[in-house]
Parts: C-alpha cells; structure tokens; sequence
C-alpha cells in the first residue's frame, strides 16, 4: 500500500475523530473547572489524535516508512502515559472526595470499599489456577504415561481449581453482607 493512502485514510480518520477531540480541547480550555484528572485525560486524547494527524503529514512528506513508524510509536507513548497519569489522579481525587463526604458526618467510619475484597478473591482465583495446574502436572507426571491419566488429571484439577472459586465467592459474598449490615444499621431512621 502507498503512503499517499495510508495518509489520506489517516486523515478521514483524524478528521471523523473530531467527536472525541473538540470537548477534549474544551475541557482543557477550561482549565481549572474541570478536575485535574479530567483535563491530563483530555490531554492523552489530544496527543493521541495529534499523533494520527503527523503520522498523515508525515506518510506524504517522507519516503521512509521508519520515520512515521518512529512518530506513532512515540505518540502512542505519550498517550499511554497521559492516560496512565489521569486514571492515577482520578483514582486519588475519588478518594480525597470519599474522604471529604465521610467527615461530613461525625461518628460514622468511611464506607467499607471492596477494593480489599477484589485483591482477596483475585488471589485466591490465581492460586486455585496455579494449584490446578500443579495438581495436573503432578497427577500425569506421576502416572505410568498412559492416556487413561489425563481425564483424571483434568477431573483433580478443576475439583481444586472449584474448591478455591467457592472460596472466592463466599469471601465476597461474606464482606458484601458485612458491608450491607454496616450501612442498614448505622444510617439513622427516616
């Protein structure tokens, strides 16, 4: 395919993104009314959109296929970190503000978060797949090496790997019900 192709097919698409970065470049025209993880988030789309447009220009201007290569690949740096740096901001912002609601009422301690929870059941599904996985490979490797080792290898093994699945849901079936009968008996009545 030439470059006089790939570049006008960059730029329709550039052109058709505009739904994605005209409110981008309003929210960072607005400055300091929008959050500051709002306006990094808006910079990622930007510089991902402006990449796309100099991959364009740059695809008629050079011969080369190294240098827009070389410009896409840098852009799609930039945004990925841009869009990195907003979701740790937006992260922090939306704890600053969870904060700020729970001192708005004394005496009750800041809703119970399940992101504890979601690290707990994620390990204990990783260590049920690794322990499958051990199990299989230590039942056929213990075995005469006949195909007759395999359907039991496959049963043991999903029996562990369900064992450590159940174990995962009731664990977050357990904080789910403490979370609920926090908030039902510590909000006063209507």
């Amino acid at each position: 395919m030439s470059h006089t192709v790939l570049a006008v097919g960059a730029a329709v698409v550039t052109a058709s993104g505009c739904v994605w970065y005209l409110p981008a470049l309003a929210d960072l025209r607005a400055a300091a009314d929008r959050p500051a993880s709002r306006r990094t988030a808006a910079a990622a789309c930007l510089s991902g959109w402006t990449t796309i447009a100099s991959a364009a220009v740059l695809l008629l201007v050079a011969e080369a296929w190294w240098l827009p290569c070389a410009a896409v690949v840098a852009g799609a740096a930039v945004t990925v970190a841009l869009r990195v740096r907003a979701h740790v901001r937006r992260r922090r912002e939306q704890r600053e503000a969870a904060y700020h609601w729970a001192q708005l009422r004394p005496g009750t301690p800041p809703p119970a978060g399940t992101g504890d929870s979601r690290h707990v059941v994620a390990v204990l599904v990783g260590t049920g797949l690794i322990a499958a996985v051990t199990t299989a490979g230590l039942k056929v490797a213990a075995g005469p090496g006949g195909g007759a080792d395999w359907p039991r290898a496959a049963i043991v093994s999903a029996a562990v790997l369900g064992l450590f699945l159940a174990v995962a849901f009731a664990h977050g079936r357990r904080v789910r019900r403490r979370a609920r009968a926090r908030l039902t008996h510590e909000d006063p009545p209507a």
